[in-house]
């Protein structure tokens, strides 16, 4: 855990119809001084919305070998890769060739972040799938997280339903192919 991080802690209903997944979670997610709200709630629903056994945050922005997001199995061995905001192509190549599935979720704009990896080498691209959400959901999220929530997430058909310390919010998940 980084030094100075702030802790928030997401007492969560997750409902993700499309993938089968209902559970009841208790995150503990710590947030690093220079990690903005939107970075963390990407974060966050990337880790809701990818939830498997074996998924677990990395060390987050001070993690320089890891996503922020990743899936070991029981040997150890990374099976997915997920990226938050806008990384290096550098960092997708090395994610794919060590994990079997690599996703990106964004909150910025996703035309601008897959342009910075075209013409980039980059292991099975066309493999890799760039998720985002509605302008404006994420930063709707962000100025309702406190240090404590409560968080429902509820997926079908590629939109989210979240209500998050009271504030209802939804959006599609709109996917993009990197290559």
């Amino acid at each position: 855990m980084a030094a100075g991080a702030t802790i928030l802690t997401f007492d969560v209903e997750l409902a993700d119809v499309d993938h089968g997944v209902y559970e009841s979670l208790s995150l503990r997610v710590a947030q690093h001084p220079s990690e903005t709200d939107a970075f963390m709630v990407t974060r966050v629903l990337a880790y809701l919305l990818e939830y498997e056994e074996g998924i677990v945050f990395s060390e987050g922005i001070s993690a320089t070998n890891e996503p922020a997001v990743l899936v070991r199995d029981l040997t150890g061995a990374v099976t997915a890769w997920t990226e938050v905001g806008s990384p290096d192509a550098e960092r997708l190549h090395y994610g794919s060739k060590l994990a079997g599935r690599v996703v990106v979720y964004t909150h910025r704009d996703p035309v601008k972040v897959a342009a910075q990896w075209s013409g980039k080498k980059i292991h099975n691209a066309d493999a890799i799938v760039l998720h985002n959400f509605d302008a404006g959901f994420v930063d709707a999220a962000a100025a309702a997280v406190s240090r404590r929530n409560a968080l429902t997430l509820s997926v079908t058909e590629r939109r989210v339903y979240l209500e998050l310390n009271g504030t209802s919010l939804s959006s599609d998940i709109h996917d993009t192919r990197i290559a």
